[in-house]
């Protein structure tokens, strides 16, 4: 009986354990989603829902302002400017960026016995297995998302511009994919040429995505243990390829429609939650891997009037606001009022820690070193003050900045990224964004001081294991 008792005891102690899922969409900006931007030209309802439903925060970033590297944080809650990738991001082929021995938010929450799953776009490397020289699509994958704390993975290597096209399925490729296949190239724009699978069709694979994780969390709702979704998906970024139900669904173009797919894709996800019974005890993170390219005349975009990033200057790869200014929102009705909107920095590296306290865990010795807990935030425990002391932001070319309170330091010339400005800009910029978030006046001349101080903080950060205090 005692025996009998324990078992339920600890079944029930599972079930209290609240479901996550964060879903990372690839290239939003703020301004593409209507509850964070009223001047544009898109409607997100899914994505207004879950933000009204939760907490909603207007000054979120990205750790970077391009995909791998921020994919990184999401998983490790560090920066990835401290691994072995300084700038840029990984391709489809390359090996695996997360170290053997780093926990991550899978490992820590399926070492506590979530049931752990990874759907969509992986980009962080996996060891594809090489026979004679070529890639052995046959072979076993090395290092990949299941032996980072996921029971199961399906999606694709990198982004869906990046070959090899074709599904992976936990450790394996359960598509052939073609190396001498470059057709491709040929029949969607902004993408690489390279190996893919017959089976492989570009536009089926949001719809494909959405419909991976519906069924997951139906599977997984009905068991004793809690789950882990981590939602990866692969839009808007390029190829932009909404599917035939949604275009002209926005009136802005082809891009817009990608993002109105996506907002339905997120739908999908929250009905699923409430189709299984388990949306109350659920708490659901969104946001995005960096922010949208503020140059996508090609799908009609600016033409319409859409600022893709909202009034912040500059775009995705940039070390300015538009370049990591992303939408942040999380719902979990059981434990976060909605309606609520936060004027908090919060960065994606705080995933990790806010998750792993949501679940009633410790983080690791020696993990998360850039994660910051934000529960007292969502719970309404935090009184006053900036829970992040500063955040440091990182371009795609690897150039540094930092925020702390209003100001915002940039060390380097120009944008860091694809946004040109004048070749007489100052090679050290300091914004005080309270009264200027346009970044459009340097006052670094004016306050040498707060240059002074934001500079040793930085250096002293990067000397560091880490910056979480």
């Amino acid at each position: 009986m005692k025996f009998l008792l324990t078992i339920l005891l600890g079944a029930a102690l599972a079930q209290a354990k609240p479901n996550i899922v964060v879903i990372l969409a690839d290239d939003l900006g703020v301004g593409d989603v209507s509850c964070y931007y009223d001047k544009g030209k898109i409607k997100t309802p899914n994505l207004d829902a879950l933000a009204a439903a939760g907490m909603r925060f207007t000054d979120g970033h990205s750790n970077a302002s391009v995909c791998t590297p921020t994919r990184y944080g999401v998983l490790t809650g560090r920066y990835c400017w401290r691994s072995r990738l300084k700038r840029g991001v990984l391709n489809g082929y390359s090996q695996a960026l997360i170290e053997e021995d780093r926990a991550t938010v899978a490992s820590v929450l399926q070492e506590a016995g979530y049931r752990t799953a990874c759907i969509g776009k992986w980009h962080l490397g996996m060891n594809i297995a090489k026979s004679g020289g070529k890639w052995d699509y046959d072979g076993k994958i090395e290092r990949g998302p299941t032996t980072v704390g996921f029971d199961t993975f399906l999606g694709i290597t990198a982004s869906l511009d990046m070959p090899p096209y074709a599904l992976v399925k936990d450790d394996r490729f359960i598509q052939k994919p073609d190396e001498e296949f470059e057709a491709v190239k040929k029949q969607l724009d902004y993408i690489r040429g390279g190996a893919i699978s017959s089976e492989f069709k570009h536009i089926d694979y949001l719809p494909l995505v959405a419909e991976q994780a519906e069924e997951f969390i139906v599977k997984e709702a009905g068991k004793d243990a809690p789950f882990f979704l981590y939602l990866p998906l692969p839009s808007p970024h390029k190829p932009v390829i909404p599917n035939e139900d949604f275009q002209g669904s926005s009136g802005i173009g082809q891009y817009g429609d990608y993002v109105v797919e996506t907002d339905w894709a997120v739908g999908r996800v929250m009905a699923a939650l409430k189709k299984a019974g388990v949306e109350r005890n659920t708490m659901v993170v969104f946001t995005s891997d960096n922010a949208s390219f503020a140059v996508p005349e090609a799908y009609e975009t600016i033409q319409k009037g859409h600022r893709v990033n909202g009034d912040f200057r500059g775009q995705k790869t940039d070390v300015l606001e538009g370049g990591h200014r992303v939408p942040f929102m999380i719902s979990w009705p059981e434990k976060i009022g909605g309606g609520q909107v936060s004027d908090q920095v919060i960065c994606t590296t705080d995933i990790m820690a806010t998750c792993v306290a949501a679940a009633g865990l410790s983080l690791p010795e020696g993990s998360a070193e850039d994660s910051v807990d934000f529960m007292p935030v969502l719970e309404g425990k935090h009184q006053s003050g900036a829970l992040r002391e500063f955040t440091i932001h990182h371009s795609g070319s690897g150039m540094f900045a930092l925020r702390k309170g209003g100001w915002k330091l940039i060390v380097g010339k120009g944008s860091g990224g694809r946004t040109r400005m004048p070749k007489s800009a100052a090679r050290i910029q300091l914004y005080n964004l309270k009264d200027d978030p346009g970044e459009t006046t340097n006052l670094q001349a004016k306050h040498p001081e707060v240059v002074q101080e934001l500079t040793a903080l930085l250096e002293a950060c990067r000397a560091s294991g880490g910056g979480r205090k």
